[in-house]
């Protein structure tokens, strides 16, 4: 069936402080594709766009930051991929909205894209789409570009004060992103005084990493962290917190002299040079880059350092998945039939505490198959169980959290994976095949959505067809259970989670026996 679609010489066109763009409208919703929100040099701060004459086209998107390493593609059923071509000049965002009107004022929603600092761009999923959240909801959502790994957040400040913060570059182009959205979204029907950012693995680290930044304070209101607290995971363990170890042996493989001459090489040879050193380098407990440097212009982990007095006011939802990374092909159901053979995988897998595990587990998922214990995850759901209860300790904004338990319709029931939550929060699960089943989707994408939605709007998730979602306080974790049926538990899971990661083998220990420690961005 066609679709109703305008985009004239004249129409849709908005008015931005650096100059007009013109977008186009599809049944009704607004798009804006590739702004541009800032320039930068490499391993420099950003600086607003330059103005320009005339209307400026913003009818594609804009380029995706340059990878360390090629992405592959895998699961794509799971989690569907668009790739784009690369440059540095990345610093680009997507606006989808249902309104050009300045008096508007609808909530806007800033999605932050995951990949840790690293990888992946803001239409990397074809979930990442902003149109059915927009128009469902009423609502400007939004999608950012900006600098990552070496590009992002390598430390050059040892070699001079014009570096000083190049080790959170791509953090400064977020906060140049906010600052974009603050000056303009006005005149795209949003309100630049209710703001929320979210989202998901390396994205829900971006949420809170902006929280303990001043340079972000008033630029947004609230933070949706999904996926995104692992420990040490941006504070890292290296012993010596700047770049000259790592610095001085890229100089020293490329046969360079001068730092300077790092801002001009061709990216593929600075990534090439970069990957074979910084091994090397790590193995001596320096840094060697790749996520935010705690300074004094990112004020580093607040479960390490606390929450600065700004990110107590901020009202954050917290959650995660049952099986964040359960890449691998579910177990068929003569597998799940076979008790003696469950109970084998779970003690080579757990050992001989396994068993305890499993009994712990089937007290706490009663409805679940108690094989799924061989994929649940502490990894994210720890680090993120300590950060709730951290932040609820500061009453002066709402801390929520939520778990998603749901079990999909593939490969016979497979446990929620990493990034699975996505497409419900968007309202896209029609775009994603794996996510349809009769009589259940619909209704748990209309619950998950409502609850983003209308904690965008004043803080508080909700949704008429959930229970009341209290918000959590310093001795309790009220947890909203996302599945088939939706229920409010109450630390419900302290002790499965805290016995699972003393027993689970690390994640990042990948070898080609254990599939299941490879995970999406």
């Amino acid at each position: 069936m066609a679709r109703n679609f305008m985009c004239t010489k004249t129409d849709p066109v908005v008015e931005t402080k650096a100059g007009k763009l013109r977008g186009f409208q599809l049944d009704g919703t607004y798009a804006f594709h590739g702004v541009k929100y800032a320039d930068a040099k490499r391993f420099h701060q950003p600086t607003p766009v330059e103005p320009w004459e005339g209307i400026k086209n913003a009818l594609a998107y804009g380029y995706v930051c340059p990878m360390l390493q090629q992405d592959q593609p895998s699961n794509e059923l799971m989690v569907p991929h668009r790739y784009w071509p690369l440059d540095e000049n990345c610093q680009y965002l997507n606006i989808w909205t249902q309104h050009l009107d300045p008096n508007a004022k609808k909530p806007v929603l800033v999605w932050l894209h995951g990949g840790g600092f690293a990888a992946g761009s803001s239409i990397e999923h074809i979930a990442y789409e902003g149109e059915n959240m927009s128009k469902y909801g009423d609502v400007v959502v939004i999608s950012l570009n900006h600098r990552l790994n070496i590009l992002g957040y390598l430390d050059l400040s040892p070699f001079g004060e014009e570096y000083k913060n190049s080790g959170n570059a791509g953090n400064a182009d977020m906060v140049a992103a906010l600052q974009w959205i603050h000056e303009n979204i006005a005149n795209f029907g949003g309100d630049p005084e209710n703001v929320t950012l979210f989202g998901q693995s390396g994205g829900g680290m971006k949420v809170w990493t902006l929280m303990q930044t001043p340079a972000a304070d008033g630029l947004f209101h609230k933070g949706i962290v999904q996926s995104g607290c692992i420990d040490h995971f941006v504070s890292g363990n290296s012993t010596e917190q700047n770049g000259k170890a790592i610095v001085t042996a890229l100089l020293a493989e490329l046969k360079l002299d001068d730092v300077k001459a790092l801002e001009t090489i061709p990216y593929a040879q600075l990534a090439a040079a970069y990957n074979k050193v910084a091994p090397e380098v790590a193995k001596t407990g320096a840094y060697v880059g790749g996520n935010p440097l705690a300074n004094d212009w990112y004020l580093g982990d607040p479960l390490e350092v606390g929450f600065t007095e700004h990110a107590k006011t901020i009202p954050v939802m917290v959650g995660t998945v049952l099986g964040e990374f359960s890449f691998m092909p579910a177990l068929s159901e003569e597998e799940k039939a076979d008790a003696a053979l469950i109970d084998s995988m779970i003690e080579k897998r757990y050992g001989a505490e396994g068993k305890k595990l499993k009994e712990m587990f089937a007290e706490v998922y009663p409805d679940k198959d108690v094989s799924d214990v061989l994929f649940m995850d502490s990894i994210f759901r720890a680090p993120s169980t300590d950060f709730i209860l951290k932040k609820a300790q500061h009453p002066e904004s709402g801390t929520y959290s939520y778990m998603m338990t749901y079990t999909f319709p593939y490969d016979g029931g497979h446990i929620a994976w990493h990034c699975s939550e996505i497409p419900f929060v968007f309202h896209n699960t029609s775009l994603v095949a794996a996510y349809n089943e009769p009589g259940v989707t619909d209704l748990l994408e209309k619950q998950m959505c409502d609850a983003w939605l209308n904690f965008a709007r004043d803080g508080k998730p909700s949704s008429e067809d959930l229970p009341e979602w209290p918000a959590c306080t310093a001795g309790d974790e009220a947890t909203m259970i996302f599945d088939k049926k939706c229920e409010v538990r109450h630390n419900y899971d302290h002790e499965l989670v805290a016995l699972h990661k003393k027993l689970a083998p690390s994640p990042w220990s990948h070898n080609d026996d254990e599939e299941e420690q490879q995970i999406q961005h």
